[in-house]
C-alpha cells in the first residue's frame, strides 16, 4: 500500500535517528492486545534477531526486552548483575559510563568509580590494575562509544582482561549496536545493551539487553535492588509466558520489526561503511568551514564528532541550531563540561549528500549571524 510521504528531517543528533517512511508506517497496524500469542511470536522472533545481529549463539545468549529509553538498560544491568558482597568496577571516561556509576550510587551498591580522562580511550593497563587490586570486583562495566565526545573504547581488550580474572563483562553499546560490527564471543562480552531508536533506526520506547543466558540465570539469587528493571524477572517472564512482564511499546515493536528487516537487507558491513562515509562527509564539511574538533580522528568512533565553538563573538549555538532546524536539520549541544562544543552524528538513514546539504545550510546560517567563515579560533 502507498502512504503519503512524511516530511524528512536530517537528524545529526546522537539519536533518535532519521527513519525510513516504511519504518514509520509499520506502526500503522490493527489494534492488538500484547498478551496475544501472535504478538508474543513477534517478540520471540525479534529477540532472536537482536542476538543474531551481534553474532550471538542462541544457545548461549538471550535478549531481554524493556519498555524505556537506553538508561533503563543501564539500570537493569547495574542493579541486577552484582552478587551479594561483591562490587562493580565502572571504567568511567565519559557521561554515559558515569551514568552507570550514578545508578550504583542510587542503589547504594558497593562500587568503584574509576575516573579516567574523557578525551582518550580507556587505558587497558589501568583497567587491569584496578581489577587486580580488588578481589571483590565481580563485574566490569564500561561504555563502548561515549557519544558525549565520540571516543571509542577498546572493549575487546578490556573484555579479555575481565575474563582473565573471571569477571563478568558488561558494556553499554547503545550507540554502536547495529552500526559498528560487534561479536559477543570475539569481543569478550557477557552483557550488552541498546535501544531501537539508535543503530536499528527505529522508534523510541524499546530497549534491550543481550546477555549470557547462564550468567543471567545465576543472577536469580543476587540481591533484588529493583522491581521494574530486574533483569532475571523480565527474562523469566518472557521465557515462560512469551510476554514482557509489563505493557510493551506495541507500535515501536512493529516499527522495529520492519527496521530489523531493513537492517538484514542492507547487511552489517555495508551499513557500517555508510556510517563511515557520513563521518567522512562531516569532516569534509568541517574542514572546509575551518572548524576544530576535540578528539583525534584515530580515537573516534566514526559516529559522533564533537566540534569546538569558534572563537567569534557573533557565534551563538541556540541561534545556529534554530536556523538549521527551521530548514530541516538538527544539531545537538556537546556534553563536555569545560569545553563549549556541539555534536554532529553519522547516524540514521541519511547519506553523504544530506551532510553536504547541511553544511551549505550551516555556512549560510553562520554568515547570516555575522560569523567569519572560515571560522577562527
Amino acid at each position: 500500500m502507498d502512504y503519503p510521504k512524511v516530511k524528512r528531517n536530517v537528524l545529526l543528533n546522537p539519536g533518535p535517528a532519521t527513519t525510513t517512511d516504511t519504518v514509520k508506517y509499520a506502526q500503522v497496524v490493527p489494534d492488538i492486545c500484547p498478551r496475544e500469542k501472535e504478538f508474543g511470536q513477534i517478540m520471540k522472533e525479534m529477540g532472536e534477531d537482536l542476538v543474531k545481529i551481534v553474532h550471538g549463539d542462541l544457545n548461549k545468549y538471550t535478549a531481554v526486552l524493556f519498555t524505556g529509553s537506553g538508561t533503563i538498560n543501564i539500570d537493569a544491568c547495574v542493579s541486577s548483575l552484582v552478587p551479594a558482597g561483591k562490587k562493580i568496577l565502572i571504567l568511567n571516561n565519559g557521561a554515559y559510563s558515569a551514568r552507570g556509576a550514578e545508578v550504583a550510587q542510587y542503589y547504594h551498591m558497593d562500587h568503584i568509580n574509576l575516573k579516567l580522562p574523557i578525551t582518550e580511550p580507556i587505558d587497558v593497563a589501568k583497567a587491569e590494575e584496578a581489577i587486580k587490586a580488588d578481589p571483590d570486583i565481580a563485574v566490569v562495566y564500561c561504555c563502548h562509544h561515549e557519544t558525549g565526545t565520540g571516543i571509542l573504547n577498546p572493549i575487546r581488550e578490556i573484555g579479555a582482561v575481565a575474563h582473565k580474572y573471571d569477571k563478568t563483562m558488561v558494556v553499554d553499546t547503545t550507540s554502536t549496536y547495529a552500526m559498528i560490527p560487534i561479536d559477543m564471543d570475539k569481543d569478550n562480552l557477557d552483557f550488552i545493551m541498546a535501544s531501537a531508536q539508535k543503530g536499528l533506526m527505529s522508534m523510541t520506547g524499546l530497549s534491550y539487553v543481550i546477555g549470557n543466558t547462564a550468567k543471567l540465570e545465576e543472577s536469580k539469587d543476587y540481591p533484588t535492588r529493583s522491581y521494574y528493571t530486574n533483569l532475571y524477572m523480565q527474562y523469566d517472564f518472557i521465557k515462560n509466558k512469551g510476554e514482557m512482564h509489563f505493557t510493551p511499546p506495541v507500535q515501536t515493536i512493529y516499527a522495529t520489526r520492519q527496521a530489523i528487516k531493513e537492517y538484514w537487507e542492507v547487511g552489517e558491513q555495508a551499513k557500517w561503511e555508510r556510517h563511515q562515509s557520513l563521518w567522512e562527509a562531516i569532516y569534509k564539511g568541517l574542514d572546509r568551514l575551518g572548524f576544530q574538533t576535540i578528539i583525534p580522528r584515530e580515537m573516534q568512533s566514526k559516529l559522533v564528532v564533537s566540534v569546538l565553538y569558534p572563537n567569534d563573538p557573533n557565534f551563538d549555538f541556540t541561534t545556529i541550531h534554530d536556523y538549521v532546524y527551521e530548514r530541516g536539520f538538527t544539531i545537538y549541544p556537546g556534553k563536555v563540561s569545560d569545553l563549549p562544543t556541539f555534536r554532529l552524528c553519522a547516524l540514521g538513514t541519511i547519506v553523504p549528500k544530506d551532510v553536504d546539504d547541511f553544511f551549505v545550510c550551516l555556512e549560510e546560517g553562520l554568515k547570516s549571524m555575522g560569523v567569519q567563515v572560515p571560522v577562527k579560533y
